[in-house]
C-alpha cells in the first residue's frame, strides 16, 4: 500500500483540482481523503501535481535507436521514399538484440515522460518471430503497460507477410493461454498500399477469432488514399479491418464522407502532429473525427505533453478546433477498454499515477487547467512514475532496471544497426 500526502490531484475532464491523500493498494486507488493506513508506504509529494498516467496512442518503439541515425545517402524527396530510404532500411535491419534495446529505451523515455501506456506498432522483418515477446518483455520490465502488434505487410513478399500474420496470432494466442497484467495485444497492419487482398483478410480473421481490433497506418500519404481503385477507407471496410475496434493512426488523405464513416464505425484515429509536420505528408483536421480522436507520436517519443501542445499549435495554425485535455483523456479512456480498466482519478481505478515537479508561479484553478496543460506542464521534470500500484520511477530513477548499462548496452547496438543500414 502506498499513500501520496501532499498532493495537488489534477484531472483534465472535467477539469478538477484537489489537495489530498492518495492511498493505492493491490493496483488500484484504494481512497481519496485524509487519512494514511497504517503501514502505507508514505511518499510526501509536496504539493506537487499527481495525474493518472498519460497514454501514447500510437507509437514505434523499434525507431528508438534511430535518433542521432546518419542521414540517408540519397536525401527522399517524398513520403515514399523516407519509407524506402530510412525506416524499412532500419526495421529489416533489427535483429532480436536491438529489437529488445528499442523497446527498453524507448520505454524508458516513456517512463520519464509520465507516459504509463504505450500503444506499440512493431516492424522487423527479418526477426518476426518472437519479436512481441521481446518488445512485452522489455515494456514489463521497465514497468509499464503495453497495448502490442506486429505490423504485418507484404512489402517484403507473401511469405514475409504470413510471418507478420503469424506472430500477431501467436502473441494473442499466448497472452489468451497465459494472461500478462501489464499487457494486451492487437493486430497489426502496416498499410492499405503495402497490404495484399489476401493479407488484409487473413489479418482480419486473426483480429475477429481473438476478438481485438486492428491497428494500421491510414492515408498518411496521399500514396495510401486509394486501393484497389477506391477510397482507403471503403477498401478496409471490404476486408474487414474497420470495425469499432480498430485503430486507425493518421488518416490524413480521406474525405469528409470517409472521415464520417470512421466515427460512425465506431474506430478510433491516432493523431501524430509531430509526425506529420516532420514527413510534411499534410494536417489531418483531427477535429472531423469527433469523439473517436486520440493523440499519438508515430514514435518520436511518448512525452504526451509535447505532442498535445504541438496538436494544439497546429490546429490553431489551421484554425481548427482541437482539445487537448479531452484527447488525453480520450487515449486513457481507450487503455481502460483495452485493460478493462478505469484510468480515473477515482477509488477503484488503476493505481496508474504520475508525479510532475511542477511549480506555478500564476494561480493553478479548475478554469485556467487547459492553459497550464498546453503552456506550464510541457518540459516539467516526473517525479515519480506508479503502475498498477508498483513505484516505476522513484525521484527521477527509474526503479526496476540499470539505466545506465542499458544505455551503455543499447549505444553498442544503435553503432551496429546503423552499420548495417549504411551497407544495405
Amino acid at each position: 500500500m502506498i499513500a501520496l500526502t501532499n498532493a495537488t490531484l489534477v484531472e483534465l475532464q472535467p477539469a478538477r483540482l484537489r489537495r489530498a491523500t492518495l492511498v493505492l493498494d493491490g493496483g488500484k486507488i484504494h481512497s481519496i481523503g485524509e487519512a494514511i493506513p497504517k503501514g502505507a508506504e508514505v511518499i510526501d509529494c509536496d504539493g506537487r501535481l499527481v495525474m493518472p498516467g498519460f497514454v501514447c496512442a500510437h507509437t514505434h518503439l523499434y525507431s528508438a535507436l534511430a535518433r542521432g541515425m546518419p542521414p540517408a545517402r540519397e536525401a527522399p524527396a517524398n513520403f515514399t521514399q523516407i519509407l524506402e530510404r530510412v525506416w524499412w532500411k532500419l526495421d529489416r535491419a533489427l535483429d532480436a538484440e536491438a529489437v529488445e534495446l528499442s523497446a527498453l529505451t524507448g520505454a524508458l523515455d516513456a517512463l520519464h515522460a509520465g507516459c504509463t501506456t504505450l500503444v506499440d506498432h512493431h516492424a522487423s522483418p527479418a526477426a518476426a518471430d518472437g519479436s512481441l515477446d521481446l518488445v512485452g518483455d522489455a515494456v514489463e520490465k521497465i514497468g509499464l503497460r503495453g497495448v502490442l502488434c506486429y505490423e504485418a505487410s507484404d512489402r517484403g513478399g507473401r511469405d514475409e507477410a504470413r510471418a507478420g500474420v503469424r506472430e500477431n496470432d501467436r502473441f494473442l494466442g499466448r497472452l489468451a493461454k497465459s494472461p500478462r497484467p501489464l499487457l494486451r495485444g492487437m493486430v497489426g497492419a502496416h498499410a492499405a498500399f503495402t497490404l495484399s487482398d489476401a493479407t488484409a483478410e487473413e489479418l482480419a480473421d486473426v483480429a475477429a477469432r481473438h476478438q481485438t481490433g486492428v491497428h494500421v497506418h491510414v492515408a498518411e500519404d496521399g500514396v495510401d488514399a486509394k486501393k484497389n481503385g477506391l477510397p482507403v477507407v471503403s477498401w478496409l471496410e471490404q476486408r474487414g479491418l474497420l470495425s469499432s475496434r480498430a485503430l486507425l493512426a493518421h488518416a490524413i488523405h480521406v474525405s469528409d464522407d470517409d472521415a464520417a464513416r470512421i466515427v460512425a464505425s465506431g474506430a478510433h484515429v491516432a493523431h501524430n502532429p509531430r509526425s506529420n509536420a516532420n514527413n510534411a505528408v499534410g494536417y489531418a483536421r483531427p477535429s472531423r473525427f469527433g469523439d473517436r480522436l486520440l493523440l499519438g507520436t508515430d514514435g518520436i517519443g511518448a512525452d504526451m505533453r509535447s505532442e498535445a501542445q504541438a496538436a494544439f499549435l497546429w490546429a490553431q495554425a489551421h484554425r481548427d478546433p482541437f482539445d487537448a485535455a479531452q484527447a488525453l483523456e480520450r487515449n486513457r479512456a481507450f487503455a481502460g477498454f483495452q485493460f478493462g480498466l478505469s484510468f480515473a482519478l477515482e477509488p477503484g481505478g488503476a493505481a496508474d499515477v504520475v508525479v510532475l515537479d511542477y511549480r506555478s508561479p500564476t494561480p493553478l484553478e479548475p478554469r485556467n487547467l487547459a492553459g497550464h496543460l498546453l503552456f506550464g506542464l510541457p518540459g516539467v521534470p516526473v517525479r515519480h512514475v506508479i503502475v498498477d500500484g508498483r513505484v516505476a520511477l522513484r525521484d527521477g530513477r527509474a526503479v526496476n532496471v540499470d539505466e545506465a548499462a542499458i544505455d551503455a548496452r543499447a549505444q553498442a547496438a544503435a553503432k551496429k544497426l546503423w552499420a548495417a543500414i549504411s551497407a544495405a
